[in-house]
C-alpha cells in the first residue's frame, strides 16, 4: 500500500508539472524564437533584436532572432501561424503582414486576423512627404493646390507596389482627389537617389532616410504622415494639420500563434511595456524616427482591426495586387 501511495503521488506530481497552468507559470523554460519576416538589417530586425536582448535578461532564457524574408513578409508570418501555440515561437509583425497584405495578396496561406494572438505594438514610424527642391511649394496646402493644378504630371516614388510608402501616397490621392503617377523602386535608397537627382518629383518616404536628406537641403520636407509631430523632426508639421484625419503611419508589433495561453501573452506584454518605456530605448527609437507605443493585447487587437479595414479600402482603390 505504501508503494502504491508513493507511485500515485509521483504520478500526480508529473501530471501537475505537465498541466497547462504549470507551463504558463514556468514560461519560458527554454529558448524562444522571434521570427522576423524580412531580411537582417532592417527596422523590423532592429526591433526584434532590441526586445530579445532585454527579454533574455529578464526571463533567463535565450531569445533567438531568426530572419525568414520573402513575399512581403508572408513567408515568415505563415511559419508562425502554423507554429505550436506554446509561447516559444513569436513573430515581429508589421503593418504590411497584418493590415496591408490580407487585401494585397489573394493567395495567403494564413489568416492574419484568426491565426495570431497580438501581444503588443512596439512602435509607430511616420513617413515623410518630401519633394524635389525645384517644386514651387513650401507647405502641404500649396502642394495640394499644385497637384490639383497639374493632374497626372507629377511622379512619386515608392519602395514597391503595396508597401507603406506606396499606399501613403495612394491615401493622399484619395484624401485630396488628386492624380499622380507611381514609380516603384526596389528600396528607399533608390527613391532618394532619384528624388535628389530630379528624376521623380516627390515621395512619402521612410522618415529615417528622408529627414537626413531634408536637413541636408537636398530635398524639401513638407509634412509627416502621423497625426502628431514626430519627436525626430518636431519642426515638420503633420499632413493632418491640413488634411484632417490623415494618418499613414507604419508600425511594428509582436505576435504569438492564436491560442497561446493568455498568462504568457500578458507576461510578454508587461515586459515589452517596461522595455519600451526605458529612457535608453526611447532615445534609440527616436533616433531612427520611431515612436515607442506599447499597448495591451486587447488594445493592439483593436488597433490592428481598424488598420486592416483602412488599408483594405486603400489597396482596393489603388488597384494594387501582389502574388
Amino acid at each position: 500500500m505504501r508503494f502504491v501511495a508513493a507511485a500515485l503521488a509521483v504520478l500526480c506530481l508529473v501530471f501537475q508539472n505537465a498541466s497547462p497552468g504549470h507551463a504558463q507559470d514556468t514560461w519560458p523554460s527554454r529558448n524562444v524564437t522571434i521570427i522576423v519576416p524580412f531580411t537582417a538589417g532592417g527596422t523590423a530586425d532592429l526591433f526584434a533584436r532590441l526586445l530579445a536582448s532585454h527579454m533574455q535578461v529578464t526571463f533567463g532564457q535565450s531569445f533567438v532572432v531568426e530572419n525568414r524574408g520573402g513575399a512581403g513578409g508572408n513567408i515568415g508570418a505563415a511559419a508562425v501561424a502554423k507554429a505550436p501555440n506554446d509561447g516559444y515561437t513569436l513573430l515581429l509583425g508589421t503593418v504590411s503582414t497584418h493590415a496591408i497584405n490580407p487585401t494585397l495578396y489573394s493567395n495567403l496561406t494564413f489568416d492574419a486576423a484568426k491565426d495570431f494572438q497580438p501581444v503588443s505594438l512596439i512602435a509607430r514610424l511616420p513617413n515623410m512627404l518630401v519633394v524635389k527642391n525645384s517644386m514651387p511649394v513650401k507647405n502641404v496646402a500649396e502642394f495640394v493646390a499644385y497637384v490639383k493644378a497639374n493632374p497626372d504630371k507629377l511622379n512619386y516614388g515608392s519602395s514597391g507596389v503595396g508597401t507603406s510608402i506606396h499606399l501613403a501616397a495612394e491615401l493622399f490621392k484619395i484624401a485630396t482627389g488628386t492624380k499622380m503617377t507611381h514609380v516603384p523602386y526596389r528600396s528607399s535608397n533608390e527613391i532618394m537617389q532619384n528624388l535628389t537627382g530630379g528624376h521623380i518629383d516627390l515621395a512619402f518616404d521612410n522618415i529615417t532616410l528622408a529627414w537626413p536628406q531634408a536637413k541636408a537641403g537636398t530635398v524639401r520636407a513638407l509634412g509627416v504622415t502621423s497625426p502628431e509631430r514626430s519627436p525626430t523632426a518636431p519642426e515638420v508639421p503633420p499632413i493632418a494639420d491640413t488634411l484632417k484625419g490623415f494618418d499613414a503611419t507604419s508600425w511594428h508589433g509582436l505576435f504569438a500563434p492564436a491560442g497561446t495561453p493568455r498568462p504568457i501573452v500578458e507576461k510578454m506584454a508587461v515586459e515589452m511595456k517596461r522595455i519600451l518605456q526605458m529612457p535608453e530605448t526611447v532615445t534609440k527609437l527616436t533616433d531612427i524616427g520611431a515612436v515607442p507605443s506599447p499597448m495591451t493585447p486587447d488594445q493592439f487587437t483593436a488597433f490592428i482591426a481598424s488598420e486592416r479595414a483602412k488599408w483594405a479600402e486603400v489597396v482596393k482603390a489603388s488597384g494594387a495586387t501582389a502574388n
